[in-house]
């Protein structure tokens, strides 16, 4: 079996015995589906491969947030071209059914963790401190129902979000037992 090291990609056999324990903690003590859990960790890491500091799942640093940080590079979808991120490497116009976005790839700053245990801690938490996760938190035992309310309310960018998601959730349930 691999070892979990940051930033090392994982089959989907490994990242789900080694990441599971974590999740089903995590399902144990907040009722979020470890399923769901598990497929955005997949998704915002990459099966691992991105995982710097421990950080899983994409969560932003702010002020009001604090703890450590990370400078580092992502893909955002926003509805206007001039959107001010810490560090714009490039804006695109995509035609998205008729309607234009634009994809930025930028540098933004994320939280950075000390252990696995506090990233998968703190995603959990976000949830429940954030009142816009509200309808989210009603289906959390559902992950398919909740990767639709955490798209709604503006979890990620991308527009096909709860998409990938439910694809990931497919693959990584059959690992499961």
């Amino acid at each position: 079996m691999a070892e979990l090291i940051p930033s090392t990609k994982l089959s989907i056999q490994d990242f789900v015995s080694l990441l599971y324990p974590y999740a089903k903690y995590t399902q144990d003590t907040t009722g979020i589906s470890a399923i769901a859990i598990l497929s955005q960790a997949a998704l915002e890491s990459g099966w691992n491969s991105s995982s710097p500091g421990w950080m899983f799942f994409g969560v932003k640093w702010n002020e009001s947030v604090g703890g450590d940080r990370q400078l580092l590079q992502t893909t955002e979808y926003m509805s206007t071209p001039d959107v001010q991120f810490p560090e714009v490497l490039s804006v695109t116009p995509i035609n998205q059914n008729g309607t234009i976005i634009y994809k930025y790839i930028i540098r933004d700053w994320f939280r950075k963790y000390s252990s696995p245990d506090e990233c998968f801690t703190d995603h959990a938490d976000y949830f429940l401190r954030n009142p816009r996760y509200s309808e989210a938190l009603q289906v959390k035992e559902d992950p398919y129902a909740f990767f639709q309310e955490i798209a709604r309310a503006g979890y990620a960018t991308d527009p096909n979000y709860a998409n990938l998601l439910t694809s990931i959730a497919n693959r990584i349930s059959k690992f499961i037992a």
